[in-house]
This record gives structure tokens, sequence and C-alpha cells, in this order.
């Protein structure tokens, strides 16, 4: 099976960007922030409940090889089609090792710096609003994916979202709009436990407000609370990473 029959297969697409969920004018930047972010959530280490967590994860770094080759791009591009017979999807790689050396570890300092420049960014705004839209006004779904956001940030990001529908830049949905107060409280409830299991954990491993291994802290609570950490870490680390060397390049795919 080639390389756009599994990916229909396993993320119910064969189109390449949007199994990404971006578009064909995507940058290369686009293209390496969310290849990161969506094979976080199907890294084998991540996702031990996915029994195809291991083949979506492999196809994904196929898929990232084809759109970071600037010859095989184009072909996809023009034509549609992938070079099954190139190097990059026929040699027998380790995709874990190769997702490693793309992105390596983030230290605290860079989280606390990159929080300071991200909030009350356009970034931030433009980063609100598109979950606004893509979660149809739901804040539960909106909290839980904001990047750098946590439950005290609530009344900030409903203000960046009640003045983009004032000004008539997205559309008043009702679940925003009309929200209950019921669902509210129980919003508030949810973060102030885990808020509460953050500190009795990082109390637990004797980590320190400055620690690095704060990071690591984070990464084992990821499961109780997974989108709302690959939201944040997987921006920051895409962000962060240093750049490697490209793999050799296959056959051009033929025409």
């Amino acid at each position: 099976m080639g390389l756009l029959e599994r990916c229909k297969e396993l993320f119910n697409t064969s189109n390449l960007y949007e199994v990404l969920g971006i578009n064909k004018e995507a940058t290369e930047a686009d293209i390496r922030r969310s290849y990161y972010k969506v094979s976080l959530k199907v890294h084998p280490d991540r996702a031990p409940d996915d029994q195809q967590a291991t083949e979506k994860f492999q196809v994904l770094g196929k898929l990232y090889s084809v759109l970071s080759d600037q010859e095989q791009r184009a072909v996809y591009d023009e034509q549609g089609v992938v070079d099954e017979e190139s190097d990059v999807l026929s040699q027998d790689r380790c995709w874990e090792e190769y997702w490693r050396l793309l992105f390596p570890k983030v230290t605290m300092q860079d989280i606390l710096e990159f929080e300071k420049k991200y909030k009350g960014s356009d970034e931030e705004r433009e980063d609100v609003i598109r979950l606004y839209v893509q979660h149809e006004g739901d804040l539960d779904s909106i909290m839980a994916s904001a990047l750098c956001c946590t439950q005290d940030d609530e009344p900030r990001l409903c203000s960046i979202i009640q003045a983009a529908i004032k000004s008539r830049d997205v559309k008043a949905f009702p679940a925003f709009c009309q929200e209950s107060a019921k669902k509210k409280k129980a919003r508030r409830k949810r973060a102030d436990k885990e808020r509460q299991e953050a500190e009795e954990m990082q109390k637990e491993m004797g980590l320190g407000d400055e620690d690095d291994s704060l990071v690591m802290m984070l990464k084992q609570k990821q499961q109780s609370r997974e989108k709302n950490f690959n939201s944040f870490l997987s921006d920051l680390e895409a962000k962060y990473s240093k750049k490697v060397s490209k793999p050799p390049k296959g056959k051009k795919a033929k025409k």
C-alpha cells in the first residue's frame, strides 16, 4: 500500500496537507510545525491506547519527508502523486530517531521567554480566533487547545473573541455567547483540580519553580490534559528546535 493510501486508511484523507491540518500554500516552517503537532499526538510513547499509533507515526514521518523535499513536494503539488521508489520512502529508517533529531529538548527558559513574547501578541490573537472558529465557540475545547493558557487566562481570551465578534471578523456562535453558568463552573472546577494535582506532583518530584525538569513533569502529566499539553509544548519545540540536514534525495518522480 502506498503512502497516499495509508494516509487515507489512517487519517481519513489522502491529501498530505489535510493530514497535517494545513493548506497547499503552507511554508516550510508551517509544515515542520504542523508535522510536530500531529506526530506528537500519535507518538507511540504518548498514545499507548492507540493500537495504530506506531503505524501512524511512521506514515507521518514519510509524509513529512515528501513535503520537506522541494522536488518531491513540487511533483506532489502538480500531479497529486508521490514517488514510492524514492530513497526517502523506500529506505528502512528509524522514524523516531529522525523525529528526535528534528525536535530536540526544550528548556524551561525557552518556555518562559516564549510565553512572555506570545501573550498579548498578534500571533496569539490569530491563534485564539482560529480555535474559536474551529471549535465553533466551545470554550472547553478552546481553553484545552490554546497555547500558554491557564484558567486564569479565560477572561483575556474571551475578550479577544468578543472583540472579534463585535468587529464582525467572526460569527457569534451560540456555544460561546450562550454558555451556561453550570458549564463555566464545571470548567473552573476541573482547572482547580488539575492545578492541585500539578502542585502535588511538583512537590513529590522535588522540583523548584525554575527547575528545568519541570518540563519533564509536564510531559508526565500530559495524559490527563493531552490536548492542552500538546498545543503548549509542541509549538515551543517547533519554534526553538534546530534544523537538521535533510535526508538524501531519491529519484525524481516520473511525470
